[in-house]
């Protein structure tokens, strides 16, 4: 605990398969029944054994977002480990280590070093993962809390497999605790218990749960990291949420498919990474010539082609925007954090069953695979469904228009197979009555109609999305400009630098399509010195914003080495700009320490 209260974190470090995760969800689902409140990241590798993996998880006594700057307690599973990151714990932390396997070297000056006698704990256990189990009851010993504490969440979390394995390891577990507490000095201050359990989630768990609340009845994907885990939660609750679920042979499929579903008249959604993006791209500007509504998720990984698969990145931003070929409609939003992506995806589908086009939502790797929790109240279970000018059940009409040219630009739409409604549906262009028109070189002023009229019609629509706000004091000495999932280590950075005597405030653009250009113009118009955020190496959304605006930010703070930022790395960028007093680039190796 310190002046501004509980900022814990803990690190599990080892090689891929030495059972990182289960570790790490105990102590997770642990401190959301405590209602305190965490987020927790995890750095892998994209290979079945070994390499370098850490999971950190962050706890804090209010919302946190990012995975922070520090380490409080580091559990080392191997020595790859203790050599990357025992050199950079500060004072007052903790290393965890087995003692017969691993060498600790020479801590920093205030580091604690808790070796662990594994083989004499464990005694006659065969159970190759059991130092994980030790280490969980050192831990909590280390962290001032109750055993018992541990022991519930054991018993949670292995009973599935039996009461043999829960016994074993609680007793190896037990053993863990009673050594620390005999050779090893607890933190300074116990963690406390929140005001009430939190719920727990992923970002990709949460944009599922987004689609089922907003109707969705069909889901269909290609696994891709990082948006397999939309795939996972919508095939596990299909059945008892009368969900479609379909895993097709590729994204081109998929996304045909997801059109196909949507043309019929039920909410339909998919979700990929950049490659399987770009195979969707045609039936994208496909699903916006047909006026058919549909969701499509691009959860961003590292780089082009194959690229980095577990490590994140914004670099898609371009991809997204240019989607497709020619002028078409269609939503582009990027969600802060996993309750934001969960009550977008509602929204989302809101918007483009009015506006009759497709709708895109742009994650990354950083909010999809993140782990955070959430006060349950926060999480509205029946949002709005508005399906726009929908005729499901509609009246005997025998001169259907399906793309009328109404003042308003929205046509009325039927549902197939009604009699007296029969219409064509095509990705030419066409006239009225869906008649492709593409050879009457006689008529170009059917052709200005149509555009003009999915022009018109989603403007009107996207006039109802809500501009970008101002956070923080308006005379700020710096305005930090960000999107997506930069909203938290912004926001935490603005907190750090008001300790150090700097004012700044911050700017989130959470809508990329529709732009609010003047909004945004004149916010950043007024700012003393502009300074952009953001995960990508040319600065995507500097140009995007440079594109809209013609304004050009004072500096840029960039990151792409496929890991998030941490707060310091903002911090430290801000603090060169004003030391500059110049609008200048600001390169990432020149701010990271």
């Amino acid at each position: 605990m310190s002046a501004n209260g509980l900022d814990f974190s803990i690190a599990i470090g080892g090689a891929a398969g030495q059972g990182i995760a289960t570790p790490g969800n105990i102590l997770a689902r642990m401190f959301s029944r405590r209602g305190l409140h965490l987020y927790a990241y995890n750095a892998y590798q994209s290979i079945i054994r070994g390499g370098h993996i850490l999971l950190t998880i962050r706890i804090r006594d209010r919302e946190v977002l990012t995975h922070g700057d520090g380490i409080d307690l580091l559990l080392c599973l191997n020595q790859d480990t203790m050599d990357r990151h025992l050199r950079i714990l500060g004072p007052g932390s903790r290393a965890l280590y087995n003692s017969d396997k691993i060498q600790p070297g020479e801590a920093p000056d205030g580091v604690i070093l808790c070796p662990m006698p594994i083989a004499e704990l464990a005694g006659d256990s065969k159970n190759k993962l059991i130092q994980n189990t030790i280490s969980l009851g050192v831990m909590m010993s280390l962290i001032g809390l109750d055993f018992s504490v541990l022991e519930e969440a054991l018993e949670q979390a292995f009973k599935r497999k039996g009461d043999a394995v829960v016994e074993e390891n609680v007793t190896m577990a037990q053993a863990g605790y009673d050594h620390a507490t005999t050779h090893f000095e607890s933190v300074p201050e116990p963690l406390p218990e929140g005001k009430k359990p939190l719920a727990m989630w992923t970002g990709n768990s949460a944009l599922a749960m987004g689609g089922a609340a907003a109707g969705v009845k069909f889901y269909a994907a290609y696994p891709m990291s990082p948006a397999t885990g939309v795939l996972h939660w919508m095939a596990n609750h299909a059945h008892e949420l009368g969900i479609m679920v379909r895993q097709v042979e590729d994204e081109i499929g998929v996304a045909n498919m997801v059109i196909g579903a949507a043309h019929s008249g039920c909410r339909a959604m998919c979700a990929t990474s950049g490659g399987g993006f770009a195979l969707m791209t045609e039936a994208i500007g496909a699903a916006s010539m047909m006026e058919i509504p549909a969701v499509f998720i691009n959860v961003m990984r590292a780089g082009p082609s194959t690229g980095v698969p577990t490590k994140t990145e914004q670099g898609d931003l371009w991809q997204v925007l240019g989607a497709s070929q020619g002028d078409f409609e269609r939503f582009i939003v990027a969600p802060k954090d996993a309750l934001d992506a969960y009550n977008t995806v509602p929204e989302l589908f809101n918007l483009v069953d009015r506006a009759q086009c497709p709708g895109i939502l742009i994650s990354d790797l950083l909010i999809s695979e993140g782990t955070f929790n959430v006060d349950p109240d926060l999480i509205d279970l029946q949002p709005e469904i508005d399906r726009g000018d929908l005729l499901v059940d509609p009246s005997p009409n025998g001169n259907y228009l399906r793309y009328a040219d109404t003042e308003s630009g929205i046509s009325p739409r039927v549902t197939p197979g009604h009699e007296g409604f029969v219409h064509v549906v095509t990705t030419d262009e066409h006239d009225e009555d869906g008649v492709i028109i593409s050879d009457e070189f006689t008529h170009p002023h059917k052709r200005r109609r149509s555009v003009e009229k999915r022009a018109r019609k989603f403007l009107g629509v996207a006039a109802d999305v809500s501009p970008p706000t101002l956070e923080g004091p308006q005379d700020a000495e710096v305005t930090l400009v960000g999107w997506g999932s930069t909203y938290g280590v912004i926001r935490e950075a603005i907190e750090m630098l008001s300790e150090q005597g700097v004012v700044a405030n911050q700017l989130t653009i959470k809508w990329i399509v529709p732009f609010h250009s003047e909004v945004v113009d004149e916010i950043l118009s007024s700012a003393k010195r502009v300074l952009i955020v953001e995960n990508s190496h040319s600065g995507q959304f500097a140009r995007y914003l440079r594109s809209e605006t013609g304004f050009s930010a004072h500096g840029h703070i960039r990151k792409y080495d496929g890991e998030p930022f941490m707060p310091h790395h903002v911090v430290e960028g801000v603090i060169e700009l004003l030391e500059s007093q110049a609008a200048i680039h600001i390169p990432y190796q020149e701010i990271i320490v």
